[in-house]
């Protein structure tokens, strides 16, 4: 059924509030798979730069019906991070979503939604931006345009400079989703046969993290501080259990692009991506 484009951009922000504790952080760290001590250990923690993706988050909020959207079949599209300052490992945090614009794809193709999160610490500090794309696949054909969305950022043909790999667990989904995104596509068999997929998927936002920690570990020696921007286009599922590998290109000082793939069933995942880095 296609969507209500007006009934979406009249929506007033979402607020909501974190109130982060260093399990928290190590938690999420444990969602994405990692293991070095200085993400996981309480002392002299370090916050992945990817956890604001979890941080002042609203929740799987395209299930509720003042929406109108057909949630079971809703995809990320795209994500954007920009860091402005290093997350905090403790304390509230507040995040204020907007969504906006809305591209039409087409009834067949679906919808794309935008939307964008701002983070600010306890001090009102902005300490992060959060942008995406939400695929809504049945809700196109509202009569939209699909001019004007954002290009992807390009590969270059050549040979990637680096290749990293990070194998995820078989129980991955179950960890992640309790940093908040409880999208039941990622736990509930008969939710992800609707969806249209075999079983669980691992949420988009964690095959992220993960990408994310092989850009942190070969181009920022795992100091989070020096991650200034992450930005990829989701392409493909991964499914827990499965090798996540990264192609990574250095483009200039501070500047490279990346893709992920599955290593066992040869398909891109994570494409488009760009990392700007100190």
């Amino acid at each position: 059924m296609p969507l209500d484009p007006e009934r979406l951009l009249s929506q007033p922000p979402v607020e909501a509030v974190t109130a982060l504790t260093k399990r928290d952080a190590i938690l999420y760290a444990l969602g994405v798979g990692a293991s070095e001590l200085q993400f996981v250990y309480e002392e002299n923690l370090k916050a992945l730069p990817t956890m604001a993706a979890v941080l002042g988050y609203p929740g799987f909020m395209w299930r509720e019906p003042k929406y109108g959207l057909d949630w079971k079949r809703i995809l990320h599209g795209e994500m954007a991070l920009e860091l402005h300052a290093p997350l905090p490992v403790e304390g509230e945090v507040r995040g204020v979503t907007t969504i906006g614009p809305i591209f039409d794809k087409g009834a067949d193709k679906g919808a794309v939604i935008y939307s964008t999160r701002r983070i600010y610490d306890a001090f009102g500090a902005l300490v992060a931006t959060v942008g995406g794309a939400t695929f809504a696949r049945g809700d196109g054909g509202f009569g939209g345009s699909a001019a004007g969305q954002p290009e992807p950022h390009p590969i270059p043909q050549r040979a990637p400079d680096v290749i990293h790999e990070i194998a995820t667990a078989e129980n991955q989904a179950l960890i992640y989703r309790l940093s908040g995104d409880y999208n039941p596509l990622h736990i509930d068999p008969a939710v992800a046969k609707a969806g249209g997929f075999p079983r669980p998927i691992l949420h988009g936002l964690c095959s992220y993290g993960v990408a994310g920690r092989s850009i942190l570990a070969v181009l920022c020696g795992n100091e989070p501080t020096r991650l200034r921007r992450l930005n990829l286009r989701f392409s493909n599922p991964v499914f827990p259990g499965e090798t996540i590998r990264t192609e990574i290109w250095r483009e200039a000082e501070g500047r490279a692009a990346f893709r992920s793939s599955v290593v066992e069933r040869g398909v891109v995942v994570l494409n488009n991506g760009l990392a700007e880095y100190a």
